[in-house]
């Protein structure tokens, strides 16, 4: 709209005289209300050109029917002026045309445009590019408050946090606060980071006063329950997030660690195969955490100070960093072996665990001075495919070390003894052969020969599953099951009958065969057998779900023996992965979810961690009710003394006549962090007010970290996209 518009002008004779009479023009248009008036030598020309420019601004625009009239009232306007200027003598210059010109395009050009059919189009688009900007506003206004909203939350909570009675709790909710606070206030995010290293400090020494590994027997409830009591190691757990944030505070808590352990004594100097002192250790954890997020270059700064220590743990890492960087885990390897060659305290497991970086990677095994192996991971990798020259490096190194001679007994101080170091080139003599060079493995075959007449006939004839495990292909199942049914058919007792029953479930179930639920079914001994297939069929279900075989996953939780949060667990993780092919199938599965989790007792902890793992599979087949599954998570929570909505597992158990076996698999649908998220996007104000529903103080810590952490973690803000304008 044009807002103000003066014209004059005085048009002079070539003598140079002014008219007697002069002509001036003004137009304005004032706040969307046109104005114009036309002052003119004849009155009665004016006051006609005032009633057209009234009806103008009377309907506030020109409609084809006025146009015409204030044309063809113009074009009179024009020719009585020229005939007025031909009776004088005079012309019309070139300024005067260009006025009168003027004067039309300024009256005509905006209602003209508003009335033309090809630029209607305009109008919707500037409509819908102004809704867009005025949503991406407001979207941003919502988002600013909310993070000031989040911010306080946190502050409150930390406050809060400094009273909890629960060391732990207390040690990774400010942990957790620094992390959350920091992409906002990395000042405060820090002052936490130390308030909650002092906490773990006070918590770790409380927890190493409680727990005594050997000392304390686990029992088969409290692995099932999730309740057996484990050593705390929470300076790892604020050491893992400060790490990600500030690479000087981990350094800072580091030492601090350093120096708590020379003062207490506890540095551990005698040879330890599988972890390097606690300090170093924590420091080669950090730079694993970094490396799993892709930032080799800080991960190798935290780890090359302690990377001249064979253990499985450095060697863990290198295969890790060779994944990702072969010539930088190469390089360091490299010099891994030089350091060993002149290492006096280096035996027969120290190359053990080397040679896992080439033949075997993350398989460790290492051998005791009995000849029993032990060992750390599965043989699912092949070989590493390393230089000549490295591999060359090793059999040298390999050689310097084996072909020692042997101390006295009384004076061997060695990890493997004779009869481990026999062991070890027993397991290892095909890799001489295949790859050193001749003189080498000739001379390691006469060490091999030498050992034997150390020891006895009975270590020289021990059967052992790890000597060839993971140099030598898989045997397929029928050919390791025909040894222990023929001693079956030679055993004396049931027992004995009951434990080779047991092997035989436990090998078929390392091949996910359900023919495991065969053989427990044929112990004798019902105790026996009841605790087998406990066993036997979660760990089925576990792996079933894993490789997405629904039909046997759904098969196990109709005929399995399965705990009711074991059911729960596998019907909800069935409906997740049925919920783009069979969405119907879906519900009616967390429907049986549900129902199933009502059987578990009120004061069970297992009850708000079903609830959750069903709020969790709501939100991807119908989020509207997700919200009610996990109020009534909420209520069963605080029907409970210890729940803190993290660390949900499912918890397995055998106790065998020999020994007891356990494992435990995480699973973050039993947890509070995932869901509450999800929550506080859909719903910010309603998810806060959920998690004020929690009476105990670890859920709802969590649950207000998690929320917060949606918030301000949030990378950019939806903004709605305008409809178009419906159509008249």
């Amino acid at each position: 709209m044009l807002v103000g518009c003066l014209g004059v002008w005085m048009m002079r004779s070539r003598s140079g005289d002014c008219f007697s009479n002069r002509w001036y023009f003004r137009s304005a248009f004032l706040g969307g209300i046109v104005a114009q008036q036309i002052v003119g030598r004849e009155r009665n020309q004016r006051a006609s050109h005032r009633q057209v420019v009234r009806s103008v601004v009377a309907s506030r625009r020109v409609n084809s029917t006025v146009r015409h009239l204030v044309l063809d009232h113009l074009g009179q306007v024009l020719q009585s002026e020229a005939s007025f200027v031909s009776q004088r003598g005079y012309l019309m210059n070139r300024s005067y045309l260009s006025i009168i010109v003027g004067l039309v395009l300024v009256v005509f050009a905006h209602p003209a445009s508003a009335q033309s059919p090809a630029a209607r189009p305009t109008t919707p688009l500037n409509n819908a590019s102004r809704d867009r900007s005025d949503a991406k506003a407001e979207a941003d206004r919502i988002a600013k408050e909310r993070r000031a909203h989040a911010r306080s939350l946190l502050i409150s909570l930390a406050s809060d946090a400094r009273s909890f009675r629960d060391q732990a709790l207390r040690a990774r909710s400010l942990a957790r606060i620094g992390d959350a606070l920091w992409s906002i206030d990395s000042e405060q995010g820090r002052t936490f980071f130390r308030n909650a290293w002092e906490a773990a400090e006070i918590a770790d020494r409380e927890s190493e006063g409680r727990f005594s590994l050997g000392q304390e027997r686990i029992t088969l409830s409290q692995v099932r329950s999730n309740q057996s009591q484990v050593q705390l190691d929470l300076r790892r757990e604020v050491l893992k997030l400060a790490v990600r944030r500030d690479r000087h505070l981990a350094e800072e808590f580091l030492q601090k660690l350093k120096s708590d352990q020379q003062e207490t004594k506890r540095e551990n100097s005698s040879p330890n195969l599988w972890a390097l002192s606690e300090a170093s250790q924590q420091r080669l954890n950090l730079a694993k955490e970094l490396l799993s997020t892709g930032d080799i270059d800080r991960a190798l700064q935290f780890a090359d100070p302690v990377l001249g220590r064979v253990t499985i743990s450095t060697l863990d890492f290198l295969t890790q960093l060779r994944d990702k960087n072969p010539a930088a885990a190469d390089q360091r390897y490299a010099a891994m072996l030089a350091s060993t060659g002149s290492n006096v305290q280096a035996d027969a497991n120290t190359i053990s665990i080397l040679s896992s970086y080439i033949f075997t990677p993350q398989l460790y095994v290492i051998f005791g001075t009995d000849g029993g192996a032990s060992s750390v991971g599965l043989p699912s990798r092949p070989p590493a495919s390393v230089s000549p020259q490295l591999r060359l490096a090793f059999f040298y190194t390999a050689a310097g070390v084996l072909l020692q001679p042997q101390p006295p007994p009384e004076q061997d101080q060695r990890t493997a003894g004779i009869v481990g170091t026999y062991m070890v080139i027993r397991r290892m003599m095909a890799l001489f052969e295949q790859y050193a060079p001749q003189e080498i493995a000739t001379a390691i075959r006469g060490q091999f020969e030498a050992l034997s007449s150390l020891i006895s006939d009975a270590a020289r004839q021990r059967e052992n599953d790890w000597i060839q495990k993971g140099l030598t292909p898989e045997k397929v199942l029928a050919d390791q099951e025909q040894p222990l049914l023929d001693q079956i058919e030679h055993a004396k007792t049931s027992g004995e009958r009951d434990e080779l029953y047991l092997r035989l479930a436990l090998l078929a179930l390392s091949k996910d065969d359900m023919r495991a639920r065969d053989y427990v079914s044929k112990i004798e001994e019902s105790w026996f057998r009841e605790q087998a297939q406990a066993w036997v069929d979660p760990c089925l279900a576990i792996s079933a779900i894993a490789k997405k075989k629904i039909e046997i996953a759904l098969e196990l939780s109709r005929i399995g023996e399965l705990t009711h949060i074991q059911r729960v667990w596998l019907l909800t993780q069935a409906a997740k992965l049925l919920a783009k092919t069979d969405r119907d199938k879906a519900l009616s599965l967390v429907d049986d979810a549900a129902t199933e989790a009502r059987r578990i007792e009120e004061v069970d902890l297992d009850r708000p961690r079903g609830l959750l793992a069903i709020a969790n599979a709501l939100k991807l087949l119908e989020p509207s009710r997700a919200w009610d599954a996990v109020f009534d998570a909420v209520k069963a929570a605080n029907s409970t003394e210890r729940f803190t909505g993290e660390d949900g597992v499912l918890a397995l158990a055998i106790n065998g006549k020999s020994q007891l076996s356990y494992r435990k698999d995480g699973v973050p649908d039993f947890d509070i962090e995932g869901i509450f998220g999800k929550l506080a996007n859909d719903d910010y104000d309603r998810a806060v007010e959920l998690a004020r529903g929690f009476q105990g103080e670890a859920p709802r810590a969590n649950a207000t970290i998690a929320i917060t952490r949606s918030v301000l973690n949030e990378k950019s803000v939806p903004v709605p996209t305008p409809q178009p304008a419906a159509k008249n």
